[in-house]
């Protein structure tokens, strides 16, 4: 059980450091609302909402340790300088995740098996997730407005895929096993 706890802290402590790495680039792009937001802070408070960032995270941890990306920053878009600020803003969270994924590396097994799955997941380009904020900026006007349109769906239909469907599974786990092994730890050390 202090196992789980200790999981749960480091998984919070990550989520606002991944959190704060997108509101610190979108600072530095333009946007400076960040700053009167209070997300160029390590409080946790400042990106959570209860369902998001602590049910789900917590029941997807329980059920199989799957680093669910549970917190928000809310990035002015249109104060950034460019659409490379744009996609910059998206892709620093999953470089803060690579980042303490080779910290953990060092430390401790586990979380980092959260941080890879955390770095698939943040790639993806599906609404929702950063892979598709980084291209976003980059997507005509009419492809955005209809993938914007499933948002909601796109992250569920990910989730029941992941769980119900083996091959798309066994994907996903290849992808954080392959993460892990290039950091330094077999994926079946972890588990």
């Amino acid at each position: 059980m202090s196992t789980f706890f200790l999981v749960l802290f480091l998984w919070i402590f990550s989520v606002c450091l991944h959190e704060f790495a997108h509101a610190a680039v979108a600072y530095r792009g333009g946007d400076i609302t960040v700053k009167d937001k209070g997300y160029l802070s390590m409080n946790p408070l400042k990106y959570l909402d209860p369902m998001g960032s602590i049910i789900l995270p917590v029941v997807f941890l329980i059920m199989g340790g799957i680093g669910l990306p549970g917190a928000a920053v809310y990035i002015d878009r249109r104060l950034l300088r460019s659409a490379h600020w744009d996609s910059a803003v998206s892709l620093a969270g999953p470089a803060m995740n690579i980042l303490l994924l080779l910290l953990l590396s060092l430390l401790l097994s586990l979380p980092a098996v959260l941080q890879a799955s955390a770095v698939v997941l943040n790639l993806l380009p599906l609404p929702g997730f950063d892979g598709y904020g980084a291209l976003w900026p980059y997507l005509p006007r009419e492809i955005r407005a209809l993938f914007d349109r499933y948002a909601n769906y796109a992250m569920l239909a990910l989730f029941l895929l992941l769980f119900l469907v083996p091959p798309v599974a066994r994907a996903f786990w290849g992808l954080v096993a392959l993460l892990t092994h290039a950091a330094g730890i077999p994926l079946g050390l972890a588990q």
